[in-house]
């Protein structure tokens, strides 16, 4: 997947954050950001990339994003992996 693609996909992926009532502030809680820097920071790659590893951090979350998308759920992991960092081996 080009980079591009998956920008614009990991912003799918924020703005569906961003409808989650119960998620949404576990996400802003999670990383400091507040809904300005989100505005702000919508369209930096790598701000991108950790809204995708937030999603990452629960299988049931990937799940419920996918299916609200139309996505195979392993369609996530293709989306972290064109971003920057996603090349990265994981050492966990």
């Amino acid at each position: 997947m080009k980079q591009e693609i998956a920008e614009t996909r990991a912003v799918v992926i924020l703005a569906w954050l961003a409808g989650q009532e119960d998620l949404f502030p576990v996400f802003l809680g999670a990383t400091g950001a507040t809904e300005a820097d989100l505005r702000e920071r919508a369209g930096d790659p790598e701000f991108l990339a950790s809204v995708v590893d937030f999603l990452l951090l629960d299988d049931q979350w990937v799940i419920g994003c996918a299916t609200d998308q139309g996505w195979r759920p392993e369609e996530v992991m293709v989306i972290r992996a064109a971003l920057p960092g996603g090349d990265l081996p994981a050492w966990t």
